[in-house]
């Protein structure tokens, strides 16, 4: 059974006929193209979350002179979007620190509600890649916190509850340039300042064992609570002849303690094929950034980057993703 709130305008279609997979595309991809606002050049890696009648979101919008930001969007049905021509204006939440809010870039976002806030978490632009933290109430007004970790760090995914009575993400340390390596680790926090409990999650597979994972990994979306455990979808990358290959995977971590990893699907679940997937700014990436679902049907919307330049949707649901990790688990 899957944990959470009834959902049912969640975005979805059916599985085609003739399509066989655990997890299948929606047929007017992508929904997001690259120049849905004035100024961009691309629109992807982006998170959506449940807001009033609605949906909201905050979508990585890299413009025209190839500054990556994010912006805030809104969506009655989850696939019409509109989105702000201007990035989101971050209020410092310590107004006498000055090193709160620097940043030089900010991209990959992730949204998380938790009590009532939405916190967002991104790739932060201070001396190098690490773990931007703000939140909002309203999709309004936006607060800047301090970062998560030192640089370098890529992949900040908060859980939606608190663990152990403290805040928890996961993450996945890497370098300063396009890092050839990544594994992810746990973390927690008492206050969304201090973090620790430091914890290794999953490392890369090796090519003998499941190539697609085998250079880096790095968690998606926000982890589902299920009574398996916490669902989670993540994405990993082979190193082919031609350059990186980013695909989607899933694994079920232990519901109390989410660095133990209960299973893990050796084959994908979803890997660039179409031609919005294998063409754009970066050839061949699929990069999951958010899920809606829905606790009585079990149905997950999956919104995902394709070749980092558009947004597309895909679908699949609890019971099936579940028995599909648990028959096909490398642990």
């Amino acid at each position: 059974m899957i944990i959470g709130e009834e959902l049912s305008n969640i975005p979805w279609e059916d599985r085609p006929e003739n399509c066989k997979d655990v997890v299948w595309r929606y047929s007017k991809n992508p929904i997001i193209k690259r120049d849905a606002t004035k100024n961009s050049n691309s629109i992807f890696n982006s998170a959506v979350i449940p807001f009033k009648d609605g949906f909201a979101g905050v979508f990585r919008c890299d413009n025209k002179c190839r500054e990556m930001n994010v912006h805030v969007g809104f969506s009655k049905d989850g696939i019409n979007w509109d989105i702000n021509d201007e990035p989101i204006n971050f209020k410092s939440a310590d107004p006498t620190d000055p090193e709160i809010g620097i940043s030089k870039y900010k991209y990959d976002p992730r949204v998380c509600k938790i009590d009532d806030k939405y916190y967002i978490t991104w790739c932060n632009g201070y001396h190098g890649p690490t773990i931007g933290v703000g939140y909002t109430e309203d999709f309004k007004t936006f607060y800047q916190t301090e970062n998560a970790f030192l640089p370098f760090n890529r992949n900040g995914v908060l859980f939606p509850k608190k663990i152990n009575g403290n805040f928890a993400m996961l993450s996945r340390p890497s370098d300063n340039g396009h890092t050839p390596f990544g594994d992810i680790y746990y973390s927690e926090s008492p206050d969304l300042k201090f973090w620790g409990k430091h914890r290794h999650v999953m490392t890369t597979t090796g090519i003998e064992i499941s190539p697609w994972q085998s250079t880096k990994i790095g968690a998606g979306p926000i982890p589902i609570e299920t009574d398996e455990g916490w669902l989670l979808i993540y994405h990993g990358v082979l190193t082919s002849c031609n350059g990186y290959v980013y695909h989607m995977g899933s694994a079920i971590l232990d519901k109390d303690e989410p660095w133990k990893v209960k299973f893990r699907s050796r084959p994908y679940i979803l890997s660039p094929q179409t031609q919005y997937e294998c063409v754009g700014d970066v050839p061949n990436v699929v990069f999951p950034c958010a899920t809606l679902h829905d606790s009585k049907t079990g149905k997950i919307a999956i919104y995902y980057g394709a070749a980092d330049t558009v947004t597309a949707l895909a679908f699949t649901t609890v019971e099936e993703l579940i028995k599909f990790t648990k028959e096909n688990s490398m642990i």
